[in-house]
């Protein structure tokens, strides 16, 4: 019984190394262009627990996201971030205080792909399982992130205009 619950924490942690992988490679693939020799000094943000927010900013977030449920708000510097569940993904969607939104990402599985995208992915890699999908949703660009399990490796792709791209392979250690 012990050789289970190992395998099953070796599995959690193995699925959130992928998840932040993906939130890294999706990062760094958005400063590739910039020059590799530059520092880059972002700006100091601080989070403030669940806070209330402006009838402008309510209004565009229920228009947004009508069926969104068990939504929380938190006070992101000069922004709002909503975390919330919609159909069965749990989202995080940055706003404006004005109301427009800067971004929404969102985390599911295999069943929350369109058909078209894992269809794609599944011709491409047939041998392996979508474990993890990630949609990101900025300036009008809608960039799923898929986690792949296989015999002898993991991967990681990237499906943005039907265009698949691997972005990242790691070979499973026995």
């Amino acid at each position: 019984m012990t050789d289970f619950f190992l395998q099953l924490k070796s599995f959690f942690m193995k699925t959130q190394i992928m998840i932040i992988l993906s939130a890294l490679i999706f990062c760094n693939s958005q400063l590739s262009a910039q020059d590799k020799d530059s520092v880059i000094s972002l700006p100091e943000i601080s989070i403030t627990g669940s806070t209330k927010v402006s009838n402008v900013l309510n209004n565009a977030f229920v228009k947004t996201f009508p069926d969104a449920e068990n939504v929380r708000w938190y006070k992101l510097s000069k922004d709002y971030l909503a975390k919330f569940i919609k159909k069965d993904m749990d989202h995080n969607a940055l706003f404006k205080k004005n109301g427009v939104l800067k971004y929404d990402i969102s985390f599911g599985y295999e069943q929350n792909l369109p058909a078209d995208i894992r269809n794609l992915v599944q011709t491409s890699y047939s041998d392996f399982k979508i474990t993890r999908a990630i949609n990101v949703k900025e300036g009008g660009r809608n960039i799923w992130v898929i986690n792949l399990d296989g015999i002898n490796n993991y991967v990681i792709v990237r499906v943005e205009d039907q265009e698949l791209e691997e972005v990242q392979r790691f070979k499973r250690s026995e």
